[in-house]
């Protein structure tokens, strides 16, 4: 290639991204429309493609280009965003170039495989069909934690993937101070007087308007049906191409809407920062989202901080209400808030309440630590779920199918992924009381339905800086602080106090 250096770098970013597209297409795919019997065509194809994503990656520097711009940067030749682009790009290549390719191939090929047995076996509540899956998983990751290196824990090096910077130890006290705080909150929640009956919001009503209520609410936060489509899946993700082609999936309940509205709402955050990244350095780190915890923040703060709200609902419980008569019109404002909102511990992640929520990640931290520090055996990972469901949130857990099963992240190969959610509930009340302090009529404007207003703010200050800033830095950037917890505690202080009188208590 002949240009600037830094033009060559950009063109060969972009073609690998174009690759990695195609890739993601393929993911896509595999959980939306593939047939069963295509699973492991699917595996080999899917192996492949990475293998070669992988191979053009850690070829990028043969012609020492990427060092010389490097050397550009360090030497202040090089600034600002273009000097962005060289340093987190050498950061991919320096962790990529250390993993072996015939290893890439392998992990790739096996998680295509293990995806699909793990549907089945959470089909048909069979753990052991899974293990044998998740034991060599599990081995394959720490292989990958050995090649890639690390200081204290091989659990440093799977997380700094999702959220770099962060460690295993830093990450356990941070969970741990949660937890600290959660467990006792929780417990007087439910000591509490205040009274719920979610079967109040339980009622037969069709899929395809469900779909097409979703799907208003979609758009109504800023969704573009142009540059993205929505569909079903087991596990609602949200994967993109492209800003341009960006795609959702949820999952309903015919006999209760609430229980694909939280998906879609979480989901469409996400897809909101996608398509907020901008175009034009798309293949480059100026057009990828900084850090899983920062992406997760935006559909926790869209789901709950939002979609959750009173303000939300004074625009959209009307609407409910006149689409779905049955069982809404009849249901009193508050008490639909109050079932919306209800805290109650409960067997799966994606329908956890946002008090209980981080525990079930506290739960999913601690075994995939423990399996990757070699201290706890996969095969005991059953028990251990179910010893620490019964010690945080005081529930028993009937079926691996509603436990140790429950998620895709695993079968995916995406240990160290389970923090960067904790994380994300952390950044996102820390964005919206930066927000509410920027815009003092924020709930007002939201109340009327003006949902651009809370999707601008956040596309200015955190969707078009793409990588230029690290997560802790772009928190301080934005917020005047380094993340901390005090504005999520405070937050569910605030809002939970309020809903169960917990008011004269605090």
């Amino acid at each position: 290639m002949k240009g600037k250096p830094i033009e060559v770098l950009k063109e060969r970013l972009r073609e690998i991204s174009y690759l990695a597209s195609a890739s993601a297409v393929l993911g896509w795919d595999q959980e939306v429309h593939m047939p069963a019997k295509g699973a492991d065509a699917r595996a080999r194809a899917s192996a492949q493609l990475s293998n070669v994503v992988h191979d053009k990656l850690v070829a990028i520097d043969d012609d020492k280009a990427l060092t010389r711009l490097k050397k550009d940067v360090e030497a202040k030749k090089l600034r600002g965003k273009d000097a962005v682009i060289v340093e987190e790009t050498w950061r991919s290549f320096e962790r990529e170039k250390k993993l072996p390719a015939d290893f890439v191939r392998e992990l790739s090929e096996l998680t295509a495989k293990a995806q699909h047995v793990w549907a089945e076996a959470r089909k048909k509540d069979d753990f052991g069909m899974f293990l044998p899956y998740l034991r060599r998983i599990v081995e394959m990751k720490r292989k990958e934690a050995k090649y890639v290196g690390y200081k204290d824990s091989p659990y440093d090096a799977l997380l700094d993937s999702y959220e770099p910077g962060l460690s295993a130890k830093d990450a356990s006290a941070m969970l741990e101070d949660l937890k600290s705080f959660l467990v006792p909150f929780l417990k007087e929640i439910r000591s509490a007087k205040v009274k719920v009956d979610p079967k109040k919001t339980k009622a037969r009503i069709p899929l395809s308007e469900q779909i097409a209520f979703n799907k208003e609410i979609s758009a109504a936060m800023g969704f573009d049906f142009e540059a993205g489509r929505m569909d079903q899946s087991t596990h609602p993700f949200t994967t993109t191409f492209h800003p341009q082609d960006v795609r959702i999936t949820t999952r309903f309940r015919e006999d209760d809407l609430l229980y694909s509205l939280g998906s879609t709402i979480h989901e469409t955050g996400h897809a909101l920062y996608e398509q907020g990244l901008p175009s034009e350095h798309f293949g480059t780190p100026l057009g990828e989202a900084v850090s899983l915890g920062v992406h997760e923040s935006q559909s926790r703060l869209w789901e709950n901080n939002i979609g959750k709200s009173e303000a939300f609902w004074r625009h959209f419980y009307p609407k409910l209400q006149k689409r779905f008569p049955k069982p809404f019109k009849a249901l009193p404002f508050e008490e639909f808030m109050l079932i919306l909102n209800e805290v109650k511990p409960s067997l799966i992640r994606t329908e956890a309440d946002e008090v209980t929520y981080n525990l079930h990640i506290i739960v999913r931290f601690e075994i995939e630590k423990g399996m990757i520090e070699g201290k706890i055996d996969p095969e005991d990972a059953p028990a251990v779920w179910r010893e620490k469901m019964k010690e945080y949130l005081g529930i028993e857990v009937p079926s691996n199918t509603l436990g140790v099963l429950q998620d895709v992240h695993w079968s995916a190969g995406y240990l160290g992924y389970f923090p960067t959610y904790a994380l994300g509930n952390l950044y996102a009340a820390q964005w919206y009381a930066a927000m509410e302090a920027e815009i003092p009529d924020l709930n007002k404007k939201i109340a009327k339905g003006e949902l651009s207003v809370p999707r601008e703010w956040l596309r200015k200050n955190v969707h078009l800086h793409g990588k230029t800033y690290k997560a802790a830095d772009l928190l301080k950037k934005v917020t005047g602080e380094k993340p901390i917890s005090r504005y999520f505690t405070e937050y569910l202080k605030k809002k939970y106090g309020k809903l169960y009188s917990l008011g004269s208590k605090k």
